[in-house]
C-alpha cells in the first residue's frame, strides 16, 4: 500500500485522514505466473496497481492464433481495461501474469465512492490517464512512421526495465516484429 501512496504523493497531497480513507478501499491480490487478471469477454471489475511483477495485455489474432501484445506493465504501473472498467462492459482483451505478481485492487463501485470521498484523487487519476494517452499516441505514430529497428531501440531506451524482464517474443509482438528480427538486431549489436 505504501508504494501506491508514495506514487500518488508525487502528484497530489493527501491528508493523514484521506490516506486512512484511501487505504480502506483497496484489497491485495497475488497472481501466479500464467494466471489471468482478466479474460476477453469478462467485465473488468477491478482497477489494479502492480506492487511487483509483470503483466501482459493481449488479444488473439483470429487469422493466425498469435498473441498480439497491447501493453506490458511492471512494478508501480496500472493494469486494467479502461473501457471495460469505466463502462462495466465486456473486455476485448486478456491480461495475464508473466511472472508472479502482487496487486492492489479496487472495485468499480469502491472506486466511484473513493473519488466522492477524496475529490483530489480525480486530479491524480487524470494525470495517470493523460500519461497513458500520451504513450498510446506515441505508439500509434511510431507504428506508422518508424522502421522496426528504430521502434526496437526506442523501446529499449523508454522501457529498459521491461526489456530486461520479459521474454524477447513478447517485446517482438508489442513492436509488431518477429522475435527473429530482434535476435538479428541483438547479434548485430554484439558484433559491432
Amino acid at each position: 500500500m505504501e508504494t501506491l501512496i508514495k506514487n500518488i504523493s508525487q502528484h497530489i497531497k493527501l491528508s493523514p485522514e484521506e490516506i486512512s480513507i484511501f487505504k480502506s478501499f483497496w484489497t491485495e491480490r497475488t497472481l501466479e505466473k500464467g494466471e489471468f487478471l482478466l479474460r476477453n469477454g469478462e467485465v473488468c471489475r477491478h482497477d489494479s496497481y502492480i506492487v511487483s511483477g509483470v503483466l501482459k495485455a493481449f488479444c488473439i489474432n483470429a487469422d493466425n492464433g498469435n498473441e498480439e501484445i497491447l501493453f506490458l506493465a511492471i512494478d508501480h504501473w496500472w493494469a486494467t481495461d479502461i473501457a471495460s472498467f469505466s463502462k462495466q462492459k465486456t473486455s476485448i482483451y486478456n491480461i495475464q501474469a508473466v511472472e508472479k505478481t502482487r496487486l492492489l485492487q479496487i472495485s468499480h463501485q469502491s472506486f466511484q465512492k473513493m473519488l466522492e470521498e477524496i475529490p483530489s484523487l480525480e486530479k491524480y487519476f487524470r494525470i495517470i490517464l493523460e500519461g497513458y494517452l500520451g504513450t498510446l499516441e506515441k505508439r500509434v505514430v511510431f507504428n506508422h512512421m518508424y522502421k522496426a529497428e528504430q521502434k526496437y531501440y526506442d523501446f529499449l531506451e523508454t522501457y529498459p526495465n521491461i526489456a530486461s524482464r520479459v521474454p524477447q517474443y513478447l517485446i517482438a509482438s508489442y513492436l509488431g516484429v518477429s522475435a527473429e528480427f530482434i535476435s538479428r538486431i541483438r547479434k548485430k549489436n554484439k558484433s559491432s
